[in-house]
């Protein structure tokens, strides 16, 4: 991993927004994170591990206490870190939890915290893989980097005072950095693996034992030889068994042949004795199904001439309501007749009202040839009045003006006056230049400082709108970022509606694979298309990118503004030092002509402002002459134009009624009259309507009288023709008389009743007639038998054969789940001992790999213990330049205590005693040297396996004070010799000879206000 660039807002001491920007230390660079106690150096290394996994490097910080306490409450904490893995760059942004202001209102709300994973391209777009959530970045930065926080801590950043946790790990705890570095979980999958292959061959071995043991206890055997020997004594027992089973069976199916034909036989005397019964009644039925016979033979004849009576009804119905109809006909006639001759009446009535009309119209032209009179008098009066205003505003102009022309005059003599003294003493300012002159150069350097000064004025106006800008564009893109979120959520939910949809009663679910279905899914608002989701994901985007476009603009104008800082700065210095050396000369002089230059300079602007108030006041004197002469002659023009209105206004009052010199009441006559013209002309209308309605109804009621006379006529004549054809066909019939007629009809249900009643008599009468005699045919020379003895003998058989059935039941069941579980015991002892085989080689590997063996190395340690090894041989060749030829670290190779892993310990040689010790025996500088030694000579060894990680970073947060001059040389070429080798190295350190010989550096600076950083580049 390599860091590119560093943003952090309102973080540790860092009251404002930093950006560190690794790239301008150029390539592979070895440079000092350098600044006073406090300043905030170890928060970078903070910054960039509370980024990656929201810890700090010591872990002693909760990320809640990460806020500066000087920052502005409106800036908001934030950590954003651009890195390299490999080929690929990452930007992840982390906010902590915090109070922060409320968008909207007073007051505070907690902000809660976040995490953005995005991946950045070659174009320097960006592609989301995380959008919000922090255990999701956790995740994937973990799964990015293959370090968690603890490891990340041990390996590629020494944090102040830990950096000997790598060096005194023990086994344990060696084994999981080592194994995430070099990517060996593959061998701990292998043991595991086999560990739970043993495992599971064990537990089917116990398994079958205990499946053994279950069958037998379920035969309620003890042991197996009891089975064959209880097996032997059922065949025989089966044999005897078998034999009464066969006998009862064919005494009880003899038995039960000789019930069944007695039943049979019971159930045909009984029949023969309910045929004779059923054969009486029906005998005695033959005299009312006669008369039923004659009641349905007159019914019919009744129904063929009954169309000639229903014609002959209707006949008459038809000429009842013609009767009915022309009656109405004469009376509706009569009163249309009554209505006309009102109308005639009224027609008579409307010469009249025609001439009250023209009348009225004549009145209404006479009254609206007043208005004109009354718009031009209304008009007349209104320029009147207005005449007389102009008139008297500009009497009072006029005497205005008189009365300023001579207060300018007065003024104009006493600033003749005042304007000659200060004349004199303004030519004393010729004297005063030479101190002036010796103030010119301090003067350009202080005018460079004002402007430099307006300068940093509008950048802070333009900072703060910029900032402003940025929470309004931040707001903007939660708001899209959270809509998008929406969308897409409603989107997967509306999925599991969409297939509960297309789903089947009887269908497998795609997601369970159930088949049955009792809720599906269903969605309560209208699905988003996958575009709606790209659309959001757009507009989201959008908003990021106008974000990072005003964050980026804000960055420029704060490095800006720091620029302008320094310079002010260094323009102040410069002017306060000239001002002490330069001025100091001529003080003396300077203090005493100062009096006199600042009269001088006073008395010359007061002449020259004098001398502009009098020429101003010379020419004001002109305009208000000129402004007298005018407002006189305007005057003059305005009454000669209000005595012209007057005359017209006399002669229009003239031509005018004084009752309609008001607007009003003129109006209100109008109306009045045009109200009389509606009224007469609606009542002439209304008459004219009322008399051609009259006269279209009369025609109408005539016509329809005529037709409903002709209509009786024609009804009168068909009636006549009907009750003659009714008589005709009544004489053909069998019927005496229409009476006989009437009583003969009966409906055709009822007929259909006879019918089907006489159909079933006969039918009845015949089937058991015919049964009968087939009955005495079968049944002759036969005799009923007792079938209640029959029964009782049967049963006691069937009892008899159900005993011998159970029995042999019992025993043949007995010896089939013997046998059964003779089967089952015999693949019992086949399956123990497949296992068995199995564990031999299985078991054997399991323990090997696990570790379970003499020397308790397991074979990812194992693996690890070479790659340690490699490590060491790095390690200890920079630990001996280091300490001169002195240390060497080994690994310790002899078994720990107990049960304890062990494989991965590390000890150290001493040449100058040839011994081997504990690493825990070092002294402060010496664990740091061998903590350095050891980290070194791990990235060495992680970069040159295809499978581990890139560890081409390297962060040392103090531990050099502990070093002797010789040692700290050494220490500071091991890591020149590291850089050469293309890795990045960074150093805290208060060492003043790590300064001098690191010339690349990131200086953090200490303010009453917050920290800052400062890039310092050879």
């Amino acid at each position: 991993m390599r860091p590119i660039t560093l943003c952090m807002s309102a973080f540790g001491p860092f009251a404002g927004t930093e950006l560190i920007d690794f790239r301008q230390l150029g390539q592979n660079p070895l440079f000092l994170l350098n600044g006073p106690t406090g300043a905030g150096k170890t928060t970078i290394l903070d910054a960039m591990c509370f980024a990656l996994y929201g810890k700090s490097t010591g872990d002693e910080r909760e990320a809640s206490q990460m806020r500066c306490d000087l920052a502005d409450e409106a800036l908001l904490t934030e950590v954003i870190f651009e890195f390299e893995l490999g080929a690929k760059r990452y930007k992840i942004r982390r906010v902590p939890e915090q109070a922060r202001l409320k968008k909207s209102g007073d007051g505070y709300t907690q902000q809660k915290p976040e995490a953005q994973l995005s991946l950045v391209n070659d174009d320097g777009s960006e592609e989301l893989l995380v959008p919000a959530k922090v255990s999701e970045a956790n995740s994937q930065i973990e799964a990015l980097t293959g370090l968690d926080a603890d490891q990340f801590r041990q390996v590629m950043v020494l944090p102040q005072g830990k950096f000997r946790q790598l060096l005194m790990a023990d086994s344990k705890e060696r084994e999981k950095i080592f194994s995430q570095l070099f990517q060996t979980h593959i061998y701990k999958k292998i043991e595991d693996s086999l560990k739970n292959q043993a495992a599971s061959i064990r537990t089917k071995a116990l398994e079958q034992k205990n499946i053994r043991e279950g069958i037998l206890q379920s035969a309620d055997l003890n042991e197996q030889s009891n089975l064959s020997e209880e097996l032997a004594q059922l065949s025989l027992q089966l044999e005897q068994a078998l034999a009464q089973k066969q006998q009862t069976e064919s005494q009880y199916s003899a038995a039960n042949k000789d019930y069944e034909a007695a039943k049979l036989l019971d159930e045909d005397f009984s029949l023969q004795a309910t045929l004779k019964t059923s054969l009486s009644a029906l005998n005695k039925q033959k005299a009312n199904i006669g008369e039923k016979q004659t009641r349905l033979d007159q019914a019919k004849a009744a129904q063929a001439i009954e169309a000639f009576d229903t014609a002959k009804v209707q006949r008459f119905n038809e000429a009842k309501q013609a009767s009915l109809a022309q009656s109405q006909g004469e009376s509706a006639l009569s009163l249309a007749q009554q209505h006309l001759q009102q109308a005639l009446q009224q027609v008579e009535q409307m010469p009249e009202k025609e001439a009250q009309l023209a009348q009225a119209q004549e009145s209404l032209l006479s009254l609206q040839n007043f208005k004109p009179l009354i718009q031009e008098l209304e008009k007349l009066k209104q320029q009147q009045t207005a005449a007389h205003a102009k008139l008297d505003s500009q009497a009072e102009q006029g005497k205005g003006l008189k009365q300023q022309l001579v207060d300018l005059v007065s003024s104009k003599a006493a600033l003749s006056e005042q304007l000659t003294s200060s004349r004199q003493l303004a030519e004393t300012q010729a004297e005063k230049q030479r101190l002036l002159g010796l103030a010119q150069q301090y003067l350009e350097q202080a005018d460079s400082l004002a402007k430099l000064n307006q300068q940093l004025s509008e950048n802070k106006r333009e900072v703060e709108q910029s900032a402003e800008q940025g929470k309004q564009l931040k707001a903007h893109y939660e708001q899209a970022q959270q809509q998008a979120n929406q969308v897409q959520l409603t989107w997967h939910q509306g999925q599991a509606a969409i297939m509960a949809q297309r789903l089947k009663a009887g269908d497998a679910c795609p997601v369970c694979g159930s088949t049955a279905h009792p809720q599906l899914a269903a969605s309560q608002q209208a699905l988003p298309s996958e575009n709606d989701v790209e659309q959001a994901r757009n507009n989201e985007q959008i908003a990021r990118d106008k974000l990072e476009e005003a964050r980026q603009h804000y960055k420029t104008l704060k490095t800006k503004q720091s620029e302008w800082l320094n310079q002010q700065q260094n323009l102040s210095q410069q002017l306060g030092d000239k001002a002490a050396t330069s001025f100091q000369q001529f003080r003396a002089e300077l203090d005493a002509a100062q009096q006199a230059l600042a009269a001088t300079q006073q008395a010359q602007l007061h002449a020259k402002q004098q001398q502009q108030q009098l020429e101003q006041t010379e020419q004001t004197e002109k305009q208000l002459q000129a402004q007298v002469e005018q407002a006189r002659d305007l005057y003059q023009q305005t009454k000669s134009q209000l005595d012209v209105l007057q005359g017209q206004r006399e002669s229009a009052e003239q031509n005018l009624p004084q009752k309609f010199q008001q607007p009003s009441i003129l109006d209100e006559a109008i109306n009045l009259q045009q109200q009389q013209i509606e009224q007469l002309k609606t009542s002439i209308a209304v008459i004219n309507e009322q008399h051609n309605v009259a006269r279209e109804d009369l025609s109408a009621k005539q016509s329809a009288a005529t037709a409903a006379k002709q209509a009786l006529q024609l009804a009168q004549q068909a009636l006549s023709e009907a009750q003659a054809t009714f008589s005709e066909q009544l004489a053909k019939s069998s019927f005496a008389n229409e009476s006989a007629f009437n009583m003969a009809l009966i409906s055709d249900e009822e007929m259909a009743g006879l019918a089907k009643e006489l159909e079933e008599y006969h039918s009845d009468l015949t089937t058991v007639s015919a049964q009968l005699e087939q009955l005495k045919v079968k049944l002759k020379g036969k005799k009923q038998q007792n079938i209640e003895d029959l029964a009782q003998a049967l049963n006691k058989l069937l009892e008899q054969k159900d005993l011998a059935d159970a029995e042999w039941n019992k025993l043949n069941n007995r010896q089939l789940s013997l046998l059964d579980i003779q089967n089952k015991l015999n693949q019992a002892d086949k399956n123990v001992q497949s296992l068995a085989d199995q564990y031999q080689v299985v078991g054997t590997l399991a323990d090997v790999a696990n570790g379970q063996t003499g020397n308790k190395v397991s074979l990812q340690r194992f693996v690890l213990s070479v790659l340690l090894d490699d490590v060491l041989l790095q390690a200890s060749q920079r630990l001996s330049v280091m300490s001169k030829g002195r240390y060497q670290l080994i690994r310790k190779e002899q078994r720990a205590k107990g049960n304890k892993a062990s494989g991965l310990e590390l000890e150290v040689e001493d040449s100058y005693t040839s011994k081997v010790r504990p690493v825990a025996t070092l002294s402060g500088g010496e664990s740091f040297m061998a903590a350095l030694a050891m980290a070194l000579g791990l990235s060495d060894v992680v970069q040159a396996y295809a499978g581990g990680i890139k560890l081409d970073t390297l962060f040392i947060d103090e531990g050099f004070g502990s070093l002797d001059q010789e040692s700290l040389d050494l220490a500071i070429r091991t890591l020149v010799d590291l850089q050469s080798t293309g890795r990045m190295v960074g150093v805290i350190s208060h060492v003043s000879e790590m300064k001098e010989q690191i010339t690349s550096r990131i200086d953090v600076l200490k303010h009453s206000s917050g920290s800052t950083t400062q890039l310092h580049l050879p």
